[in-house]
């Protein structure tokens, strides 16, 4: 029986979500942060080591300054509302992106819990903040060029953000959507793809408990056969 240890979700549909409630995008955003503590408690359940959650991506800096200016809030207020928490059930926090373009406060604010929950175990929660997959890659080959290194499978995973981290065994969307919007395009080659019809607001634990059912019962074959 398979038993995953990364879970990366693309969460798709918040502002469509708060359209079809006849409210505001923003609105929406709120509501997903909500569906976040519930999918973090629903893998610490299942013994998710690492969950990854595509927050922020490089392509998000396009959408209007408003929107832009409410995402960095909700952010900066989860990890004001959630920082004792996050301690206090031994988890670690880790970014991956780029976070230069975020105020300072942001930043700072980051780059401490990080700091603090370094040696939680619990389970590993990675933000993609400002993240894209291609520039990631790109980003990586630069540097194992500048050190005059060969290029291959295991100098570009060394390079990446999540060096560290096992690649995962399930990625899901939400939101109805059946494309990978540049995110983990190279940690995600035999990775199980789940698209779920939901949007993100109103994914639940039980969507995410027959997901993680579902793979315990699949034979992965990783290119061979069984």
């Amino acid at each position: 029986m398979n038993s995953p240890k990364h879970v990366a979700i693309i969460m798709d549909g918040n502002g469509r979500w708060g359209l079809r409630k006849k409210k505001s995008r923003n609105h929406g955003h709120t509501e997903g942060v909500k569906v976040v503590e519930k999918i973090i408690e629903a893998s610490i359940t299942n013994k998710i080591k690492y969950l990854t959650l595509y927050t922020f991506s490089t392509e998000n800096w396009k959408r209007p300054k408003k929107e832009i200016s409410f995402l960095i809030y909700l952010l900066e207020k989860y990890i004001d509302q959630q920082f004792e928490n996050l301690l206090k059930k031994n988890i670690k926090l880790k970014i991956l992106g780029n976070l230069n373009k975020f105020p300072s406060s942001l930043k700072k604010k980051l780059k401490k819990v990080q700091k603090i929950s370094n040696k939680n175990n619990k389970i590993q929660i990675n933000l993609a903040l400002n993240y894209g997959s291609k520039e990631e890659i790109i980003t990586s080959v630069k540097k194992i060029i500048n050190h005059s290194k060969p290029i291959n499978d295991k100098n570009i995973k060394k390079n990446l953000y999540t060096k560290d981290i096992p690649d995962p065994e399930i990625l899901i969307r939400t939101g109805n959507t059946f494309r990978l919007s540049n995110f983990l395009l190279w940690q995600i080659s035999y990775t199980e793809i789940f698209f779920v019809k939901k949007l993100w607001p109103d994914f639940n634990k039980n969507d995410f408990n027959k997901i993680i059912c579902e793979f315990k019962k699949m034979r992965r074959n990783f290119g061979g056969i069984k």
